[in-house]
């Protein structure tokens, strides 16, 4: 229909009702700026997962052994290892538990280690480094 055919009080609200070329061009642009915007939010995210640190055990408790259960004991309990000597990355815990083991770790030790980073709370040292791989799945 031409805008002649259209009664007059019916011309406006169709204007209004379909929007015009101009207007969906428009969103759609938007649309574009606003995922190339996000996208490299998201690979940054990514990034900051694998590099962040899980300390085992927390420095606050540094000179502990971890059981295999992944409790903190006293250090020299039987069946327990030291602490690592350093912090595991999120990409070598992620890789961990997928089956690998921790590095510089053996496979026994490697497991006390995801289980001590499996109990790890809110507030503690490697705890929001862990929830982002958990959560990153």
């Amino acid at each position: 229909m031409e805008k002649s055919e259209i009664p007059a009080g019916q011309a406006a609200e169709t204007e209004e009702a379909i929007p015009s070329r101009r207007k969906m061009l428009a969103l759609g642009a938007v649309g574009v700026s606003a995922a190339l915007t996000i996208r490299p939010a998201f690979a940054q995210t990514a990034v900051s997962v694998m590099n962040c640190q899980i300390p085992v055990p927390a420095p606050t408790a540094a000179g502990k052994f971890i059981d295999p259960q992944g409790k903190l004991v006293p250090a020299g309990t039987k069946g327990a290892f030291p602490g690592a000597p350093r912090p595991f990355t999120g990409e070598e815990v992620k890789r961990a538990f997928r089956g690998q083991t921790l590095p510089g770790a053996t496979y026994n030790q490697s497991q006390a280690y995801l289980q001590y980073i499996r109990r790890l709370q809110a507030g503690q040292s490697g705890f929001t480094c862990f929830a982002s791989i958990t959560t990153s799945r």
